[in-house]
C-alpha cells in the first residue's frame, strides 16, 4: 500500500493496528505516523515500531492519506476541531471509537469527508481481532478495500450497516470478556479437581481456541460440532445437561442483549 497512514492517538488499539500493518508487510514503518500526548508513549512507539511519533496532531493529519481517529470518544470534539482544516478532501478517515456515529463525526467536521466507522476488539493485540466496518456515501470501493486490508492485517473484518454497530459491540466488541469468564470458570473447576492453576488456564484457553477454530475452519454448525462430542451416556452430555439446567445459553443471550441496549443508550 503506497500511502501514508496516520494515527491520532497511540494507545493499545492503535499500537495493535500498527503492529498488524507492519507484520503483514502492508506498509513500511516509514509510511506510518502517530501522535500521543506524553513523551513516554511517543518514545515507546518509536522504539517498538520505528515509526514517526510526534505530538503535533495537525502535522499528522496534514500528511496522512489514511487517518485513524484512535482517541477516547470524549476527546473527539477537541481533536476534530484541531485537525479538520488540515485534512485533505481525499484523505480517508477511520474512526475506531465506540458510540460515535458517522452523523456525529460528520457534524464535527462540518464538511464532506471520506469516513469509515470501525469497531475492532481487543484480540487485535494478538493479531486475532474481529472488526466491523461501515462507511459513509463518499467512500469508493477502492478506499473500502484499502480499509479492509488494514483490518484484515490483524484479524478478520466484515462490512455491516451502521444500524448493526450496537449488535457488533455485543457479539464481538465486548464478548472477549464473556469468554474470559468462561475460561476462568473452567480453570477454577480444574483447580478444584486438583490441577495446578497455570496448567488449568492453559488447558481451558487452548480448548476454547481450538473449538473456535473448528467453527471457523470447518463451517460446521456449532450445534453439530457439540453433538459430535456428546457420546450417548458419556461424560460430555452429562456436563451439557447441567449447563442447560443452569441456563447457560439464556444467560449469554440475556447478557449480550443487555450489552447491546447499553450501547444504544450511550449513542
Amino acid at each position: 500500500m503506497d500511502k501514508i497512514i496516520g494515527f491520532i492517538g497511540g494507545g493499545n488499539m492503535a499500537s495493535a493496528i500498527i503492529g498488524g500493518i507492519l507484520q503483514s508487510g502492508l506498509a513500511a514503518k516509514e509510511q506510518i505516523i502517530a501522535t500521543a500526548k506524553t513523551e513516554h508513549t511517543l518514545t515507546s512507539l518509536r522504539e517498538r515500531f520505528g515509526i514517526t511519533a510526534i505530538a503535533d496532531n495537525q502535522q499528522a493529519a496534514s500528511q496522512s492519506d489514511i487517518l485513524f481517529l484512535a482517541v477516547k470518544p470524549y476527546l473527539f470534539s477537541e481533536i476534530i476541531s484541531q485537525v479538520k482544516d488540515c485534512i485533505r478532501p481525499e484523505t480517508l478517515i477511520i474512526s475506531i471509537a465506540a458510540g460515535q456515529t458517522m452523523e456525529k463525526i460528520e457534524t464535527l467536521f462540518g464538511k464532506d469527508v471520506k469516513l469509515v466507522r470501525a469497531m475492532p476488539n481487543t484480540p487485535a493485540l494478538v493479531g486475532e481481532a474481529m472488526s466491523a466496518l461501515c462507511t459513509n456515501q463518499n467512500i469508493t470501493e477502492t478506499e473500502l478495500a484499502d480499509a479492509m486490508a488494514i483490518f484484515n492485517s490483524f484479524g478478520k473484518c466484515e462490512t455491516v450497516p451502521e444500524t448493526m454497530m450496537d449488535t457488533v459491540i455485543g457479539v464481538s466488541g465486548s464478548s472477549p470478556a464473556y469468554v474470559y469468564l468462561f475460561i476462568e470458570a473452567m480453570a477454577d473447576a480444574a483447580v478444584a479437581d486438583g490441577m495446578p492453576r497455570a496448567q488449568a488456564y492453559k488447558f481451558a484457553a487452548q480448548s476454547v481456541l481450538g473449538a473456535a477454530k473448528m467453527v471457523l475452519e470447518t463451517g460446521t454448525h456449532p450445534g453439530a460440532l457439540k453433538d459430535a462430542v456428546c457420546s450417548p451416556g458419556g461424560t460430555t452430555i452429562e456436563a451439557v445437561a447441567v449447563l442447560e439446567q443452569q441456563g447457560l445459553r439464556s444467560a449469554v443471550i440475556s447478557a449480550q442483549r443487555a450489552c447491546v441496549q447499553k450501547s444504544k443508550d450511550m449513542t
